[in-house]
């Protein structure tokens, strides 16, 4: 059975950008000897987001548009691609362009190689976060360093709520992952069959059109989502 990549790109009214994304991930997976699909992931947007994706669908049948019209969040957006795909290698990365499509190829040539996990890392270069102003920079290096405690030894990341990743289905099998919220990636690192990880750098780009759909909202179900993490690994039994 050949390698398959199904990779699931949220959207919420990202009709400027999800073209551009669409082109842009197209002409780089083309390039690698792996089949995909693109699962556009859409929560009922109110723009023309759907239009632009049903051109593209009508095309080429790798573009997969799933729209729901009774849940939103980000985490629940990818829980729901990856249950639509049969792919062996399942990734996710935003719409908005701040994730550049670029990188998938180094992302998946980690996965070919072995790894479980590949993460695109704001934090492993110098101008990774250039542009953002201090409260954003700050409040994000504290978010981070939240998390070292849930991390397991040997497999510490620098960017443990990335969004754009690609894993090996194997390593969530089985598991009931949380969809609400938005940090599913630090979720797979802690209670996923991970064994492995590769961290590439980049730049986290600027928003190209449409609006940011952070909130107080997203800040209150990070906390939550490292209030449940901690239960569940205290709780964790530990080895007999």
């Amino acid at each position: 059975m050949r390698d398959k990549l199904g990779l699931v790109i949220p959207t919420l009214n990202e009709e400027g950008n999800i073209g551009t994304v669409i082109d842009r991930a197209r002409l780089n997976l083309d390039m690698l000897d792996l089949d995909y699909e693109l699962l556009v992931v859409d929560d009922n947007s109110s723009d023309a987001t759907r239009l632009v994706v049903q051109r593209y669908q009508g095309s080429d049948p790798r573009i997969r548009l799933l729209v729901r019209t009774e849940a939103r969040g980000l985490s629940g957006a990818v829980i729901h691609g990856w249950q639509h795909t049969d792919a062996n290698f399942l990734g996710v990365m935003d719409a908005d362009l701040q994730h550049p499509p670029e990188l998938l190829a180094s992302l998946l040539a980690a996965i070919l190689n072995g790894t479980d996990i590949a993460i695109a890392s704001r934090y492993l270069s110098a101008d990774g976060t250039f542009g953002w102003n201090p409260i954003r920079r700050a409040v994000s290096v504290l978010s981070t360093w939240m998390t070292v405690p849930l991390q397991k030894r040997g497999i510490r990341v620098r960017d443990p709520m990335s969004g754009f990743f690609v894993l090996r289905r194997h390593c969530i099998e089985g598991l009931q992952l949380q969809p609400k919220g938005f940090k599913l990636l630090l979720e797979i690192l802690v209670r996923g069959s991970i064994h492995s990880v590769a961290e590439i750098p980049y730049h986290f780009g600027l928003r190209n059109a449409g609006s940011s759909k952070a909130s107080w909202r997203v800040g209150l179900s990070y906390l939550l989502l490292l209030g449940r993490l901690s239960r569940d690994t205290l709780l964790k039994p530990g080895p007999s």
